[in-house]
């Protein structure tokens, strides 16, 4: 028996790129096999897989954190049962497109904190460099072991209605969400037994054993000590630590927990002081060393950047990559990758205004129905404006802030994001989504693992996609 019900209010939305459906409303070819699985599933069966997957998101405690709820900070991660689906050609230029953007990236950090060619030859703005909250003067001209900073990272993307992935942002400081991809996984494999099989899906369960050996490969020591160090259970990715740290089977540490001594770091244990040769550090730059950065900083060591210097440890990521994935310097990461690379980049960014030029700033005032603006080192969706959602009220008073320091905004245009289908009600209905695939560097090269966690906005009609926001996520499947 056929569930027409489950299809029958599934509207796709004007000039936006549907992941399951062409421009002929055709079931795209990677959604064959799920969607006549759908059809001879009922609404109720549909709805008790639903459910299933709450209970075991409860269970497991797969939580994060929304610090502006009145309610109450922890929060049960929502999940959509229906799986996002890439095809190998989309994932193979996905794959090249992020391993060649990381590689420029790394190369930026190393130069602008040694030799800085790139400023010389005028490829991005001196004072842009200097006058960015994550460039840290303390990085200037320290050897990091292996040249590599960004050893994690985590690149957002979004398909416009032309069927183009763009690039939305580079994290690359303390990227977050890898856990909720893994957990993610685990539950599609309980709610659709035989499914991923059947579709040929590539696994994204090697995660962990990838970024261990990568981890302990950037330590000269024979079996070197890795821990993974947290601000604690507070912080709103508390959760994904705690994963991270069980599968790799890794010591989770807090600041507390560790202590420097004759430069070297170790961690307490009932045994006395075990050295630490790998940190993988989830703690800012600002509360990373209280000798160094914030003075009032529980949450670091003091003196583990002298530690660093002399490379006793290695920190992952390094210090001070939060340079290369500042907002105003996302503009120039095309411009990176010709001069590093001289190559063409293979994933564009999207048009991205300096609110700091008055032209721009006069444009982007004139079109901020068709806008959103951006706090350049913002994160989570907070502080942003959009523009088609704000009153003139509001609009006035944002102009007004960007005014006094508009170095500090940037603007884009409000794109169609890509929907995918979600189970809403017991119908599926299209919802905006997006995706972070996650890079690991190491001295072997960059993996991308085949996936990565599709975001979506649970709200109809909304284009923010932060869980913080209302978002939640989804499992994304690539075929092999």
């Amino acid at each position: 028996m056929t569930n027409n019900h489950l299809f029958s209010s599934y509207t796709q939305l004007k000039n936006t790129w549907d992941e399951m459906y062409n421009q002929n409303i055709e079931v795209r070819k990677q959604y064959e096999k799920i969607t006549a699985f759908l059809k001879r599933t009922s609404s109720n069966t549909l709805l008790k897989k639903e459910e299933l997957a709450k209970k075991l998101f409860m269970s497991q405690g797969v939580t994060f954190t929304v610090y502006s709820d009145n309610e109450g900070i922890e929060k049960i991660f929502p999940f959509d049962i229906i799986p996002r689906i890439l095809t190998a050609t989309e994932w193979r230029k996905i794959d090249l497109g992020i391993k060649q953007r990381i590689t420029a990236l790394n190369l930026f950090i190393k130069d602008v904190y040694n030799e800085q060619f790139i400023i010389r030859d005028g490829i991005v703005p001196a004072d842009l460099i200097y006058s960015c909250p994550n460039f840290l003067r303390e990085m200037k001209g320290v050897k990091v072991p292996h040249d590599i900073y960004v050893h994690i990272a985590g690149v957002d993307l979004i398909r416009n209605n032309d069927g183009e992935f763009y690039v939305l942002e580079d994290n690359l400081r303390t990227p977050s969400g890898v856990s909720y991809m893994l957990e993610n996984r685990e539950i599609s494999k309980r709610i659709f037994p035989g499914i991923l099989p059947e579709n040929n899906i590539r696994s994204v369960s090697n995660y962990p054993n990838v970024l261990y050996k990568k981890l302990q490969e950037l330590s000269d020591q024979n079996n070197p000590n890795v821990v993974l160090l947290t601000p604690g259970i507070y912080n709103s990715a508390y959760y994904e630590h705690t994963t991270l740290a069980r599968l790799m089977g890794i010591e989770l540490v807090e600041g507390r927990d560790l202590v420097v001594k004759d430069h070297f770091v170790y961690m307490k244990t009932t045994n006395g002081l075990k050295r630490v040769d790998v940190i993988y550090r989830r703690v800012d730059d600002e509360f990373l060393d209280p000798l160094e950065f914030n003075a009032a900083s529980s949450l670091g060591v003091a003196g583990i950047m002298a530690s660093y210097r002399k490379g006793n440890v290695v920190i992952v990521n390094a210090p001070g990559t939060g340079i290369a994935d500042d907002k105003a310097i996302y503009i120039f990461v095309p411009n990176m990758i010709k001069y590093y690379l001289n190559e063409e980049p293979i994933l564009k960014n999207i048009v991205t205004y300096q609110l700091a030029k008055p032209d721009e700033f006069k444009h982007v005032a004139e079109n901020i129905k068709d806008m959103v603006i951006k706090k350049t080192d913002g994160s989570g969706g907070y502080g942003m404006l959009m523009g088609h959602e704000a009153s003139e009220k509001e609009i006035k008073d944002y102009l007004k802030t960007v005014k006094k320091n508009p170095s500090n905004f940037i603007a884009q245009p409000i794109l169609r994001l890509s929907t995918a289908p979600c189970c809403i009600d017991g119908k599926l209905s299209p919802r905006c989504i997006d995706l972070r695939p996650f890079a690991l560097s190491g001295r072997d090269g960059i993996d991308i693992t085949p996936g990565g966690l599709t975001r979506v906005a649970l709200k109809k009609g909304s284009l923010v996609v932060n869980s913080s926001q209302g978002g939640g996520s989804k499992d994304t499947w690539v075929i092999q």
